[in-house]
């Protein structure tokens, strides 16, 4: 059969509800915008109404359509709330999910070390070639960068400033992956650190690379940090991990914390959010990608953390997680080349997939991206919010030295300040 007859079946072949989705998405299936999907199979139609974004996903590892731009595909299905079950069968499975969420917690401190096998735990050249140098996996904050390198800089600035870091102070990284922020407060603010990783390979990355500064990782889950560390901490930061954690445990999480921090320290928690409440989950993302892992919204957030902290500051650039993931991408495609020999066609799908599915769903605005700062109701000094292009543009034009260019993120002015405070630990690697 002609490559004409196989289109003409497959355009024949879509169901009249899929049809109304993507058309309110403004999406073609065969079409010849970027976003369009080219299918390749027909059997894709059906599975889409069986088995929702799981088939979407398996069918494009498969090969089975392709899509230009598979980031403002995402985002344009997502905006036209096309995740919804289409199916009575795809409703049921949705209605299974919740209900297993309900009956078995998906993240119990046995199951919190799934994912760091499954997805941390991998070919550690993969996460190499797509980080930035310093092996950052989390949002950079891209408010006066223009690359992924001076972002992420630029997020552990932000996240050291708000939590008024100074020489000497204890902070607790939980969920600390290769070390980038904790390398980062060490040198820069004099601080001592204590990270804490599910992830074998992250911790062994950590020991081997940092061990000239004051840093000491332990592989445990936050639960099981008291019994290794009876000490409190100055502060507490928790970037990209709080995702992990479910909402049947926040309350548990957020004690935790609590039983950490001094009478007198700061919470800097990080993490992704969910635009409105919902217990529906990504099935694709939750079996291959972040098994367990359960985005809260800001009801559950401000209800997990009622009564046992005080919310100072909230900041939201959910945005810059788009931006980020299609840095992330176009390093890694660049690197793809060195890393064939070892990998697969599959695997170059599977990744794309994930990287730019994240994308859509960030730029969708269903995702957010969220930074709190949380005290204890005893503290008494008052907490000012922090922001760059308020606070240190004021601060510039106070000491009569701002100028019309300045940017707020100054790299000379910062590396002095930062100078100053520096100990013998904080030399670079």
């Amino acid at each position: 059969m002609s490559f004409g007859g196989d289109l003409r079946l497959a355009v024949l072949s879509i169901p009249s509800s899929l049809s109304a989705i993507t058309q309110a998405a403004d999406v073609r299936f065969n079409g010849d915008r970027p976003w369009d999907l080219r299918v390749h199979d027909p059997a894709l139609y059906p599975a889409l109404l069986r088995d929702g974004s799981m088939a979407l996903g398996n069918g494009y590892v498969r090969g089975d359509w392709d899509c230009d731009q598979l980031d403002e595909l995402i985002c344009r299905l997502l905006k036209a709330q096309a995740n919804k079950p289409l199916s009575p069968q795809a409703q049921l499975r949705d209605l299974g999910r919740v209900l297993r969420d309900i009956l078995i917690n998906p993240q119990s401190l046995r199951r919190s070390y799934v994912v760091g096998r499954r997805h941390y735990d991998i070919d550690p050249r993969v996460y190499a070639a797509m980080l930035d140098p310093q092996m950052t996996y989390s949002c950079g904050y891209w408010r006066a960068a223009t690359d992924l390198p001076t972002a992420q800089e630029h997020k552990c600035r932000l996240i050291c400033e708000k939590l008024q870091l100074q020489p000497g102070m204890r902070l607790l990284d939980v969920g600390c992956g290769w070390g980038s922020l904790a390398a980062y407060a060490a040198r820069n603010y004099g601080v001592e650190v204590v990270g804490i990783t599910v992830s074998a390979q992250q911790a062994q990355w950590m020991r081997e690379r940092l061990s000239h500064l004051p840093i000491r990782v332990e592989q445990c889950d936050y639960r099981q940090l008291a019994a290794r560390d009876p000490g409190q901490f100055d502060r507490i930061a928790s970037v990209g991990m709080f995702e992990h954690v479910g909402r049947r445990n926040d309350r548990t999480f957020f004690g935790t914390l609590d039983r950490l921090l001094k009478p007198d320290g700061l919470v800097l928690l990080h993490t992704i959010g969910s635009a409105r409440t919902t217990r529906r989950i990504d099935p694709w993302i939750d079996t291959y990608i972040f098994p367990g892992g359960r985005l809260p919204s800001a009801l559950e957030l401000a209800k997990g953390l009622e009564g046992i902290f005080l919310l100072e500051d909230w900041e939201n650039f959910g945005l810059d997680y788009d931006r980020t993931l299609m840095a992330w991408w176009q390093n890694f495609e660049a690197a793809w080349p060195e890393l064939l020999n070892d990998s697969s066609t599959e695997f170059f799908r599977f990744w794309r997939y994930y990287l730019l599915s994240c994308a859509g769903f960030f730029r969708s605005r269903q995702g957010q991206l969220w930074q709190l700062v949380l005290s204890k109701p005893g503290r008494s000094a008052p907490y000012r919010s922090w922001r760059p292009a308020r606070q240190e543009v004021m601060t510039a034009m106070q000491q009569g030295a701002a100028k019309p260019e300045q940017h707020c993120f100054d790299v000379e002015e910062t590396t002095a300040r930062h100078q100053r405070i520096e100990g013998p630990h904080s030399q670079p690697q």
